[in-house]
This record gives structure tokens, C-alpha cells and sequence, in this order.
């Protein structure tokens, strides 16, 4: 079965989700590939690093109900075992991680880019969006690093993550992440593992039988 995966970067329920999924996977009595596709909750830029609970602040009426949020998403991921420092994260447009996250899907990379991406933003301080952070990630997942800047210095992948953006908007996608099972069903948010079992398995099922 084909999963693809919208979501972004500095997303961390798209950190649980795709732990969760990774977790439901390894209880699937199927076969499944798994595609990551692009979505930005902002496309703005970001000129100069910006803590995290500050631009959080600004949209959601303050940092104290920014870390009232980032809060509640830590006790969250700490039952899944993901480790989150909102006092280090900072702000990032994430079109040129998601261009990274391209050239690594060519390269049989992808789910140890997008795990090191999320990690990098929300446990260690990193600005994804900075090229040469971009690439010095690449390195640590066994890409080239060097290799990996020369890409994101280019146009690279540009019109794929564009297109990619694209398809999000034309399939209503507002929220993520969203799953798309088989190219035909859709679950939306970081269910736990065991409901995404639950979905594809019936996703499978409705597969087998043509309905």
C-alpha cells in the first residue's frame, strides 16, 4: 500500500504522527512504501533566526499561550519518546528543507531526513532554515554534505516542492498531517498508532475487495 505523508517540518504533530505511523507500521501484516509530501503552515519568510514561543506568540495571542501549546505537544511527545526544547527552536521557513527532503527521497534517504530535520528544530536549536544547517544535516544522515549544499544553492527541486504545494492545496489539505492511504483515503492528524492500524487495515481491506 502507498501511504503518502503531508506535513511540515516544524510541525510537531507531524513528529508524533510520523513516529506513530512508524510505530502502527511495524504491526501492519502488509507491505506499505511510504512517500513524505510538502506542506507549509506558513509560507512566509523568516529574514533572521526567531525564537520559536516568540513567533508562536505573535499568532496565537501571546507567548503565554505559546507555551501553554508547546506544553501540551511536549507531554505528548515524551509518551512517545521524542525529546522537545521549545526554549531552543527557532522560527523557520521550511520550502528549502522540503526541497532537502526531494533530494534525499532520490537517494533512499527520506525517513532519516525528515527524522533529523525534526529533531534538529525542535531538540536542538537548529534553523532549518538555513542551507549550510540544511546540509551539514544531510551529513549526519550519510548524505554528502558538501554535495547537499551545491543542491540547495541551485534551483533544485524547486518546481517539484512547488507542484507538491500545489497538490496539497487542490486536495483541500489544511491540517497536518494528513494521511493518504492507497491514493484514495484520507486520515487526518497524529492518531495513535493503534488507530492507524486500524485505518490501514481498512484501507487494505477495501483495496482487496475493489470497494
Amino acid at each position: 500500500m502507498e501511504i503518502e505523508i503531508y506535513s511540515d517540518l516544524v510541525c510537531p504533530w507531524c513528529y508524533l504522527g510520523k513516529r506513530r505511523l512508524e510505530r502502527a507500521l511495524a504491526s501492519y501484516d502488509g507491505t506499505a512504501t511510504v512517500s513524505y509530501r510538502p506542506f507549509q503552515l506558513d509560507p512566509a519568510p523568516v529574514p533572521e533566526p526567531l525564537p520559536l514561543l516568540d513567533a508562536l506568540g505573535v499568532k496565537f495571542g501571546g507567548r503565554e499561550r505559546a507555551r501553554q501549546m508547546a506544553d501540551q505537544v511536549t507531554r505528548a511527545a515524551a509518551g512517545d519518546g521524542i525529546e522537545f526544547d521549545f526554549d531552543r527552536a527557532l522560527a523557520a521557513n521550511t520550502f528549502d528543507a522540503h526541497r532537502l527532503v526531494a533530494w534525499a527521497i532520490e537517494q533512499d534517504r527520506a525517513a532519516e531526513t525528515v527524522e533529523a530535520l525534526h529533531r534538529a528544530h525542535f531538540r536542538d536549536g537548529i534553523d532549518i532554515g538555513s542551507r549550510p544547517a540544511l546540509a551539514t544535516i544531510a551529513g549526519e544522515v550519510g548524505l554528502d554534505a558538501t554535495a547537499a549544499h551545491t543542491f540547495l544553492e541551485s534551483d533544485g527541486q524547486v518546481a517539484a516542492v512547488r507542484a507538491g504545494l500545489a497538490t496539497a492545496r487542490e486536495l483541500g489539505i489544511t491540517s497536518v498531517p494528513t494521511y493518504i492511504l492507497a491514493g484514495r483515503y484520507a486520515v487526518t492528524g497524529a492518531q495513535d498508532s493503534s488507530a492507524l492500524l486500524a485505518a490501514l487495515t481498512e484501507a487494505q481491506r477495501h483495496v482487496a475487495t475493489g470497494a
